[in-house]
This record gives structure tokens, C-alpha cells and sequence, in this order.
């Protein structure tokens, strides 16, 4: 059995909080450049060459991507034959999280109360686990700092077996047409379907984390991508939500198995700087 201590997760957490708002990901960046080859409208153009320098400024000058320096969302995939020792796993995150937030300079943005004392905690910190189990004794961690702006615009919907896939098109298009124009357009659209209540939101995050402009591996899933992303961008919401062709630079989804009863659909939005950072143990 491999043992890891809660310091190297620590260590590891504290790195990619760092990296990931300093840093956009290189698909991301490429996408972007597309795009710009792409937009027509005029401050729409002007709004993706102002994010290509930001990313560029961001890297050079080692400075936050966005003033929102998100909640710390993390993805951990376990390997079962290893062990964590010397303290527990949301410890070891969330003391990874304090480190970079607070020696990194990064906003801190949580409240320990969401509606009543909403004091600040000061660190980041608790961050949002998401553990997954898996074969072997690696240890893969990926670090989404997930600003509210984007999560605002978020959405989930218990649709009904009936409303097949169109019913799932009118309800993505719906929420981004509602309110997409404030989650810092060009968005990358998460979507999950299936499983229930809980299960679908977090289907429809993880997505986010495939590459720009990958598709799902079910030819019918990748068709729906393709065809939401046309809608998602005849919406003309355009980048800063100035107008224009480019809404969505790409839009993913994942599905799972579900009851003979439901459709749920969850829309997760991500802004157009769609940090994350992986790491391995």
C-alpha cells in the first residue's frame, strides 16, 4: 500500500490554486484566437483581444487572471491502493487552499454563513471536494477556482422523460439566453444529463474540464454538442455580451444512466477564463 502524507497533498493544492489563477490553459488561449478569427462584431472583436493580452499580462506579470479568484473547487481521483496518512484529505485541501490564497495574494471570497452572519473566512477556505476512487496508487488532483459570476448562471431543470431532446435544447438556450450575458462571455457551456437531482450539476461541471473542442464519444451526444453550440451562439449575446457571433466557445456534455421517470438536466456556465489546473501524486 502507498502512503502519502497530508503534506504532499497540501503542497500540491497549494501549487495548482496558484497556477490555476495565474495561468489560463492552452486550449483555452487557442480557442480564443479562433474566435477572434471568427467575431465580426466590432466590440465583440475588441473584447477577446482585450482577454488575449489580459492572459498574456496575467503570465508575465505572475498576477491574478480575474479579480474573482473563485471558490476552490476540487476534483480528487483516488487511487485505492494508496493511503493518505498524517491528517485527513479535506484538511490537507483546505490547507493547501489557505496557503495559496493567503501567500499568493489571490481574493479571498468565502462567507462561513451564506445568509445571515456572512463572515468572510479569510482564506478561501472550506473548499468543495469532489473524491472519486479509482483503480491503482495514483493520485490525480485538479484545482477549479469557480467564480460566482458564472455559477449565477447556472441552472437545473427535472424535465420530463417526454420532452426528449428537444425539451434539453430550449432549456440550455433558455438559461444562457436569461442570463448568460452576465457570466463574462465567451462561455464554455457545461451539460449534464441524467442520473437525479444531485448527480446531473455535477456531471455538467466536470464536463467543463474536457478539452476545448473535444466531443463526446456517443456520436448522438456529440451531434447534440454541435447543435447546442449553433444555438447557443444564434443567441448573438456576443463576447462581454456586446453582440456578436461568438456566445460559447464550446459546449460539452455528459450523461449518465437514470429512472424510467426522469430527464434531469443541469447547465453549468464557466466564464471565459475556465480555470483549472491538474496535478499528480
Amino acid at each position: 500500500m502507498r502512503r502519502i502524507s497530508s503534506k504532499e497533498v497540501a503542497e500540491l493544492v497549494k501549487r495548482l490554486s496558484i497556477e490555476a489563477n495565474l495561468y489560463a490553459p492552452i486550449d483555452l488561449e487557442e480557442s480564443l484566437r479562433g474566435a477572434e478569427a471568427l467575431e465580426a462584431s466590432p466590440y465583440g472583436l475588441a473584447v477577446l483581444q482585450d482577454l488575449l493580452e489580459n492572459i498574456k499580462l496575467a503570465q508575465d506579470e505572475k498576477m491574478p487572471l480575474c479579480q474573482d479568484c473563485g471558490m476552490a473547487v476540487v476534483f480528487v481521483d483516488w487511487g485505492q491502493e494508496a493511503v493518505l496518512v498524517d491528517g485527513s484529505l479535506q484538511e490537507s485541501i483546505d490547507e493547501g487552499v489557505s496557503r495559496a490564497y493567503v501567500e499568493g495574494y489571490l481574493r479571498k471570497s468565502v462567507v462561513n454563513d451564506p445568509l445571515y452572519d456572512r463572515k468572510n473566512t479569510g482564506d478561501n477556505t472550506p473548499a468543495i471536494v469532489h473524491l472519486r476512487l479509482v483503480q491503482g496508487s495514483e493520485v490525480e488532483i485538479t484545482v477549479v477556482p469557480k467564480g460566482m459570476g458564472s455559477e449565477n448562471a447556472s441552472a437545473l431543470a427535472m424535465l420530463s422523460p417526454a420532452d426528449g431532446e428537444e425539451g434539453v435544447v430550449n432549456f440550455v438556450t433558455s438559461v444562457i439566453a436569461q442570463k448568460g450575458q452576465n457570466a463574462c462571455p465567451p462561455l464554455i457551456i457545461g451539460v449534464g444529463i441524467g442520473g437525479n437531482f444531485e448527480s446531473a450539476p455535477l456531471l455538467a461541471k466536470r464536463s467543463l474540464l474536457r478539452p476545448i473542442g473535444s466531443r463526446n464519444e456517443d456520436p448522438r451526444y456529440a451531434r447534440l454538442e454541435e447543435r447546442l453550440l449553433g444555438e447557443v451562439n444564434g443567441l448573438g449575446l456576443g463576447p462581454g455580451g456586446y453582440g456578436g457571433k461568438i456566445t460559447a466557445l464550446d459546449v460539452h456534455v455528459e450523461y449518465m444512466p437514470t429512472h424510467i421517470a426522469g430527464l434531469p438536466v443541469a447547465v453549468n456556465v464557466s466564464c471565459n477564463a475556465l480555470r483549472h489546473a491538474v496535478g499528480r501524486l
